[in-house]
Parts: C-alpha cells; structure tokens; sequence
C-alpha cells in the first residue's frame, strides 16, 4: 500500500501548487492508480494532510481488502454520491476543491456546486494523468505480462485461421484465447478487417466478410491483465502476397522501425511521429497515413504520452507507448504494424517480439 500513499504524495504536491485545500478524483481509474481499488462508483479525495474514499455499502468488504489504511465513507442508501461529497467535504472544512474538470459530468457540476453552496470549486485537468504516464517497475511488469497474453493468443489463432470463417469468428477466437491464457479481459473489442476493410483503421469485425475474401486480413488485438493492458497489430496474408501488397507492407514497417530507433529519454513524441510519418510522406502516401502514430500504454488502453504532431510531450525513462503507423488505401485495404515500447534510461525496449518481417506474415 505504500506506492498507493506515494503516488497520492506526489498528487498532492501537485495540486498544491494551484492553492486548492483538497482535490475531487473521480475517474475510476484515477481512482484505482492512486488507491488500489478495483470496484467503481466511487470518488477519491485528497487533501492537504488526509484522504478519504467515498463509496457505497456494495463495496465495504472489498476496501477493507484492497485498500487497508484508508479512510472510507460508506454513504448510506438514501444519499446520493453529491451529497455525500458535500457531507465530505464539509466535515473537512475544505474551502478550496478542485475537481477532475475532464470527467465530471456538467450535470454533476452543477449538482455538486449546489450542494457545496460555500465550497470554491475550481476545474483541473492533467494532474494525475502525467503521473501515470511513467511507469513503476511493478507496473511494467504487469503490462510485460498483458503483452506476453496477447502474443500467445494471437500465435494459437494464427496457426488455426483458415478460409471461410468470418472475422467476427476469428476475433471471438481471440478474445477466448486470451482468456484461456489468464488475461482478465480484453484491451478492446478486437479489430479482424479483411482485405478492403482493413483501410477502416477501426473496422469491426463482421459475420459476412471471411476470411480468404481477399489476400490478407489486418488483426488489432490486446489483452488486459492485472489491470494492465497490451496493444498490438499484426498482418496476415491467406492468399498471395501480390506486388502491392509487398510494397505497402515493406513502407509501413521500415516507418515503424525508424520511429522505434528515435525513442529515447528527452525526445520528444513530435519529433518521433515525424520520423515515421515524413517517411510515409516522401513515399507518396502521406495522406493516407491521417492518425498519430502512438499512444502511452497502461491501465487504459489510450493514455499519455501521444506520439502525434505538434505533441510537445518530452519522453521520459518509464514511459510506454505504442508505435503504429498505417496506411489505408479506399478500395485496396490498409496495412498496420503495432508493438508496445518501453522508454529506457538509455533508449528503447521492444515490449513485443512477434515476427514482424515479410516471411512472418503467412499463416
């Protein structure tokens, strides 16, 4: 429990700075990073000198197990969640409350400055996100092991994809496998997207589309662990690997390494997006490469750090993030190459080892 108080430490030292008596943490896995609590419907708050969970009667067993320490308030049934904050909050004297501005309903705004009639509340953003962004060693090993899951997974169904199934088959599949191998979850609804509708870069899998329709199919997949998750692309060609298919695929990949050679403490995530993206562009195909190449990586599948243009974000050891150019060509199909990447104190480390080179691509 000691990391948890570590991190609502350096929270705190946060958002004093910004003169406030205490802060509102109500996204859950804002919540779940700075206490250990894996339930939900319920707000954190920090304050100068004292925390304080706000939770329900459905959770009181499982707080004294995840978060033993911690105050709680268990708001009876007749008190709805604002009410009990105000209860909170004025039972601390808070005069100063700032709140998670980018997760707070307006309609519970509202609800909350109602009830808090003499409480100042002041709207943040981007105060627990940056600490998330780099990663303890315990949570890179979680995610080390969501990685290792979703390799598995994908390894097992490759070696069983055949002609005729849909992509809808083929991705509950998947997600079974990865289930079977100890994954908690999924990181998201696995993309299957066969020929031409692997240029949708978040297709969803069908029940008409089969798998032989066309050439290759494009498989975006991740496993969740312990609350860790993975994110990967890969591409698979049933049919022939056909002249176009082999250019697109060979530009796409030596994008991707070149964006993974720039990773590095103090570089920063603009400068990498440029990498793989200016690239693309001098191919000819920058206007069909229109996402950011990367995202941080950890307790939700999309967090900071972004690598994306004009992202000023300054890479630090700890970090990781995805790597993922495309391109998506209307009428053809796309072609992605994903691997989650850890910022070291002396560069990079490849979190994933999936065979990547033209001769893996076959089934």
């Amino acid at each position: 429990m000691e990391r948890f108080l570590h991190r609502r430490d350096a929270l705190r030292a946060r958002f004093e700075a910004l003169r406030l008596d205490a802060l509102l943490v109500v996204a859950p896995t804002n919540v779940a990073y700075l206490t250990g609590f894996s339930g939900d419907s319920s707000y954190l708050l920090v304050g100068r000198d004292r925390d304080l969970i706000v939770s329900d009667g459905r959770f009181t067993t499982q707080l004294e197990q995840e978060c033993p320490g911690l105050e709680a308030y268990i708001r009876p049934n007749v008190q709805n969640m604002n009410k009990a904050v105000a209860h909170v909050v004025g039972k601390l004297g808070v005069g100063g409350l700032g709140f998670e501005a980018a997760h707070l309903s307006f309609a519970d705004w509202e609800a909350l400055k109602g009830e808090l009639a003499g409480t100042a509340l002041a709207p943040t953003t981007d105060l627990v996100e940056p600490l998330r962004a780099v990663k303890d060693d315990d949570e890179i090993a979680r995610i080390r092991e969501a990685v290792a899951i979703a390799q598995d997974a994908f390894l097992k169904l490759k070696g069983e994809l055949k002609a005729g199934e849909t992509e809808k088959d083929a991705a509950d599949r998947l997600e079974s496998h990865m289930r079977g191998l100890g994954a908690t979850g999924t990181s998201f609804s696995t993309i299957v997207a066969v020929g031409r509708r692997a240029a949708l870069p978040h297709a969803r899998p069908t029940a008409e589309t089969r798998i032989g329709d066309d050439d290759f199919v494009l498989i975006d997949w991740g496993a969740c662990g312990r609350s860790y998750k993975s994110d990967l692309t890969r591409m698979v060609v049933t049919g022939n690997v056909t002249p176009e298919f082999e250019k697109v695929y060979r530009l796409v990949l030596a994008a991707q390494e070149r964006a993974i050679a720039a990773i590095r403490p103090g570089a920063s995530a603009q400068d990498v997006d440029a990498e793989a993206r200016s690239f693309i562009e001098q191919a000819g195909f920058g206007r069909f490469f229109d996402h950011g190449l990367g995202h941080g990586i950890g307790m939700d599948v999309h967090e900071g750090p972004r690598l994306r243009r004009e992202s000023p974000t300054i890479l630090e050891p700890g970090m990781v993030v995805t790597v993922e150019p495309g391109i998506y060509l209307p009428d053809w199909g796309g072609v992605r190459i994903e691997d989650d990447v850890l910022v070291t104190p002396d560069g990079r480390e490849v979190l994933s080892n999936l065979p990547k080179g033209l001769d893996a691509v076959r089934p």
